[in-house]
């Protein structure tokens, strides 16, 4: 078993510098396994149950390297580190705009886009979701401007259609059809504005988007806007399944 300093282990989560974590120990906030960590240099065995062994403040420590969250994405908020205005980066805990390594967003949902978003500092498990071979496909339900004319599904499962500006036409995609003016899309990969440059391709636009499913994982009904939530192993298997 591996076993990283406490005050490396405590920094690279976003608490702070080796002086901060230094001054948090001789105070007496760090708590690991029922005593005291007076001395931040000491090395802590990492493990997968590290958070409920150790304490800062009372509080269980942030989860290790490895983590991964479900937010749902509301309105009006962007996915970027840079950008102006409202970030999904604001909706966690401030200190882990600090952590090391990041937390990234898998893949984007634009300002105007809601729903299901996931983020993870895990670069091969991001990598792995939005990688074209993993066959990850995600679904958006589409309010549109204008009712639906009746071919847009063979349209689109028929795969050929060639967006304003690509030079490579999209993979078929599947329409379900829920009212006149609302449906279901699913994707099998992941270009810029692709719903919406889809239905201004056929004459239509997107009123309002919202994505419900990454792979298998739904998003869940009791996560309101603006809530994440940290994925377990079923979750992250369900992406996959």
């Amino acid at each position: 078993m591996s076993a990283l300093r406490l005050d490396r282990l405590l920094g690279n989560l976003g608490y702070g510098s080796r002086k901060d974590i230094q001054k948090m120990a001789s105070a007496g906030w760090i708590v690991f396994d029922g005593a005291l960590l007076k001395d931040a240099s000491q090395r802590i065995p990492l493990s997968p149950d590290l958070p409920q062994r150790l304490t800062v403040r009372g509080k269980p420590m942030d989860p290790p390297p490895g983590l991964a969250l479900m937010m749902h994405k509301p309105l009006g908020v962007t996915c970027s580190h840079k950008e102006s205005g409202e970030l999904v980066y604001d909706l966690l805990p401030d200190r882990w705009r600090q952590r090391d390594p990041a937390i990234s967003t898998v893949g984007r949902l634009d300002k105007e886009t809601s729903g299901l978003l996931l983020l993870t500092d895990d670069g091969a498990l991001l990598h792995r979701i939005i990688a074209p071979k993993s066959h990850v496909a995600k679904r958006y339900r589409a309010t549109l401007a204008r009712p639906l004319k009746g071919d847009e599904a063979a349209v689109f499962a028929a795969g050929g259609l060639l967006l304003e500006g690509d030079d490579k036409p999209l993979l078929p995609a599947e329409l379900e059809v829920l009212s006149p003016t609302e449906a279901l899309l699913t994707l099998h990969e992941g270009r810029y504005h692709q719903v919406r440059r889809m239905f201004a391709a056929i004459g239509n636009h997107v009123d309002a988007l919202h994505r419900d499913r990454i792979g298998g994982l739904d998003l869940p009904d009791d996560l309101p806007p603006g809530e994440w939530r940290i994925m377990g192993e079923a979750d992250l298997a369900a992406v996959f399944g």
